[in-house]
Order: structure tokens, then C-alpha cells, then sequence
């Protein structure tokens, strides 16, 4: 794709990066149909590709209008005058799942592309006040724990009296479990996160007596959020300082001798290994951001590696297997790149994992889409479940906080992410893994 760039972005940072990103896209729309909310609407202006035309447009100077364009428009449509229209708009309604990426041929970086397209026109283009002021609430509560956990609290404790509406968007309480008191030589660090230790505390510590079994100790890092929601949120002055806190947080574990920062939350995981490319141009963080990036794994491949193949290593076979539907979240699969290895480690254990068809479509979470974005989210969330139980599973597994509160909502049966059902097994298979952990 040829970009002439408006001189407003010409040789800036911004514009080459920009330019950079869209030189590959040949709009061949291949990335169309696996994007949720084209499949939602059937409207190439909520595509990938009629995105990626919207915000070419934009860095060519075309100004943004606020009239609405009536979905439905074709491709072609986007040659009009005025093409900037409802850019903000067409923005705001994706998901930043990144399905696109994974399946365009010329490997695109879609969602790099999306976060400067929403900076650029988050600066340009005036919200409604109500719109303003609903982002606004969002950021002043969810990346803060203490605020975040005494509204749940307070939802939960009020939960029987609100109405039907309000009272299904209140996850129940969860209780953790406990948390392994042994000591080993080997160290690694967790991630809390901002949301998951209120709604979800028994997922990371069902992932530290996992790892406790193969002689690891997990230490948990302090409560905070990792910078995604603001950033996803064109607040990008606030998701630098948040990352620059998390850094600050962690940085005397990795002096320590850490082994690797284990994150159970596939989104916060993802938005951890981008810290060296996002802090890339901060002289005092640059080189503490790319190490911490290096550091970052997923619970499933600590588990992976440290889960010896070999028959004596085998759990025994449960006299009658959970069937399972697993929804692989979008930041797992398209974000990490580490699709189907959850799933193996699942089987392994003796689960009997049902087929599940769209395996790619987003299940309607995407961090604060289920808030701001409700009537699209609720609609995905239909779909996506209908899939999941179409195998008749017992129960669902998956692997980040957000598609876990979201999908528990409305399922008739039991959401957990997968590290749980791992500990269960484990839990049943006496003495340990490897067995005597080293101390």
C-alpha cells in the first residue's frame, strides 16, 4: 500500500512508524471474515480492511467528520470524499483481538496500526460528554485494586437486591485455595494483576501449587495493572506510567535472580512482551522494559517445558473424563501465538476436550468492550457460547480473567481457567509430579 502522508505526520515518528505498518496491506481481505465484528455486522467499515483504509485516509489528511455513515457501505464506498467519517467510531467497535493478524498473508501488525490510528484521532476528534465520562469512570476504577476490589465487594454483598440486568453483569465470590508454604531453589515471579485477584484469586493459586510440584516457588508480585486497559483506551501518557510502576514493582525481583515473570492472564501476558517495543524511546526505561519483556511466559509454557514427557510422568486416567470446551482467548492465541499448547497439557491430564467450532472468534470481553461496547459484546458472547456448548461440555475452561468473568455470566456450566483444572488433577495424583520437589 502506497501512504502519501499529510504534512502534519511527515517525517514524525509517528507517520514513519504508520507508514511503515501499512507499506505491507495489499487490502486483499483475507482477514474480513475472521473478524467478529464484520461477522456481526457484514459492514466492511467494521473489518480490518476497511479500517485499515479508514486510518490510511486519515494520516493523508482527510479530517474526520461527525455525520454517520450508514453501515453497509462496500469497500468501494471508502473512496468518497470525507473518508474519515465515523473513523472513531469504526475504532471504537473493534475488539483489538488481532484474528486479522493471524490470518493475513502478508503479516500486517493490525493491532500496532489500531493503537496509533485511536492516539491520533482520540487528539483530533471531540467525544460526547457522556462517552467521555463513561471512559473516564472505567480508567478511575479498574486499574486500581483497592478501588476495583471494594465496588465488587459491594456488588457482591448487594447482588440479591439489584435488578436482573445489573445483578447478572456481578460475578460470585471465589475463594483462592491455598497458597504452597515450601521453599525451593528455583524462583519465578507472578503477576497479579489489577482485576484477577478480586474476581478470581483460586487461578493464581492453583497455578503456584502446579508449579510447586515441579519444585518452583511462585512468588506473587504486588497488586497493580499492567498499562493494557489505558493504552487500548488512546490513553497512552497514562498507560506509559502505569508500565513505568509495574517495571519499578518488579525490577528487585529481577535484580534477585528471577527465572521468568509468569503471567496466568493471557491479555496482561501479551501486553507484558510489547513493554520493550512501547518503551522502546524512554532512555531510563527502555532497557528494564526489554528485559522484563524477555522474562514474560505464560503459565502454560512454564508447564510445558517443566512437565517431563514419559510414562512415568503420566497422571492416571480418571475413571470418567470431564468433558471440557476450551475457548482459547484472542490474546492467547493471536496475541502470545501460543494456541493449542493449553489444550495438549488439558488432554494430557485425562480431560477429553470437545470440538469447538470458530475456534478464532472472540468471545465479546476484550477488556472494557464488554462495558463500553455492550450491545456488540453481549451479542458475541451469544455466539461464541453457543459454540462452546454445542459439544455438551461440563464445564469451560479458558485463559485470561476477562473471557473467564464475561463467558461466566451466561453459561450454564462452570467457567475456570485451565490452570485449575490442571490443579485438580494434580491435586488427585499423589505423591507429586517429579516427585520430591528440590528445596
Amino acid at each position: 500500500m502506497i501512504v502519501d502522508l499529510a504534512e502534519t505526520y511527515r517525517n514524525t515518528p509517528v507517520g514513519r512508524e504508520a507508514e511503515d505498518l501499512l507499506s505491507p496491506c495489499v487490502q486483499c481481505g483475507q482477514c474480513t471474515f475472521t473478524c467478529p465484528t464484520f461477522r456481526l455486522t457484514g459492514d466492511e467499515w467494521d473489518g480490518p480492511r476497511g479500517r485499515i483504509y479508514l486510518i490510511r485516509q486519515f494520516l493523508e489528511g482527510k479530517e474526520p467528520d461527525p455525520d454517520f455513515i450508514t453501515p453497509g457501505y462496500s469497500l468501494d464506498a471508502l473512496t468518497e470524499p470525507n473518508i474519515g467519517a465515523n473513523l472513531q467510531l469504526h475504532l471504537d467497535r473493534c475488539l483489538t483481538c488481532r484474528s486479522c493478524e493471524t490470518s493475513c498473508p502478508k503479516g500486517v501488525r493490525y493491532g500496532r496500526l489500531l493503537d496509533i490510528g485511536r492516539e491520533l484521532v482520540e487528539k483530533q476528534v471531540p467525544r460526547p460528554f457522556k462517552e467521555r465520562l463513561a471512559r473516564r469512570a472505567v480508567r478511575a476504577i479498574v486499574p486500581h485494586p483497592r478501588r476495583f476490589k471494594a465496588l465488587l465487594r459491594i456488588g457482591q454483598a448487594l447482588r440479591p437486591l439489584l435488578p436482573v440486568g445489573l445483578r447478572e453483569r456481578v460475578p460470585e465470590p471465589r475463594q483462592a485455595g491455598e497458597w504452597p508454604q515450601r521453599g525451593h531453589a528455583r524462583r519465578m515471579l507472578i503477576w497479579q494483576g489489577c482485576v484477577q485477584p478480586s474476581v478470581a484469586p483460586d487461578i493464581n493459586a492453583a497455578a503456584a501449587r502446579v508449579l510447586d510440584r515441579f519444585g518452583i516457588t511462585l512468588t506473587p508480585a504486588g497488586d497493580g495493572c499492567c498499562g493494557a486497559m489505558s493504552h487500548h483506551l488512546a490513553a497512552t501518557d497514562e498507560a506509559r506510567a502505569l508500565m513505568r510502576k509495574s517495571i519499578d514493582a518488579i525490577w528487585p525481583h529481577i535484580e534477585s535472580g528471577i527465572e521468568a515473570i509468569v503471567l496466568t492472564a493471557s491479555g496482561c501476558g501479551t501486553h507484558f512482551r510489547d513493554y520493550g517495543k512501547l518503551l522502546q524511546d524512554d532512555p531510563q526505561y527502555r532497557d528494564k522494559a526489554k528485559r522484563l519483556s524477555e522474562l514474560t511466559r505464560d503459565i502454560a509454557e512454564i508447564v510445558a517445558e517443566e512437565w517431563k514427557q514419559g510414562p512415568e510422568h503420566d497422571l492416571p486416567a480418571p475413571p470418567r473424563p470431564l468433558r471440557i470446551s476450551f475457548q482459547s482467548s484472542c490474546s492467547l492465541q493471536h496475541g502470545e501465538k501460543l494456541n493449542g499448547m493449553a489444550e495438549s497439557l488439558l488432554k494430557r491430564a485425562g480431560y477429553k476436550l470437545m470440538p469447538v467450532q470458530y475456534p478464532f472468534m472472540c468471545c465479546g470481553a476484550a477488556g472494557t468492550y464488554s462495558i463500553l461496547q455492550r450491545e456488540f459484546s453481549v451479542s458475541l458472547r451469544e455466539q461464541k457460547l453457543k459454540t462452546l456448548m454445542a459439544g455438551k461440555p461440563m464445564a469451560i475452561a479458558t485463559a485470561n480473567i476477562g473471557c473467564l468473568a464475561h463467558l461466566a455470566l451466561a453459561a450454564a456450566v462452570p467457567v475456570h481457567h485451565w490452570i485449575e483444572f490442571l490443579d485438580e488433577r494434580f491435586l488427585a495424583a499423589v505423591p507429586a509430579v517429579h516427585g520430591t520437589a528440590r528445596t
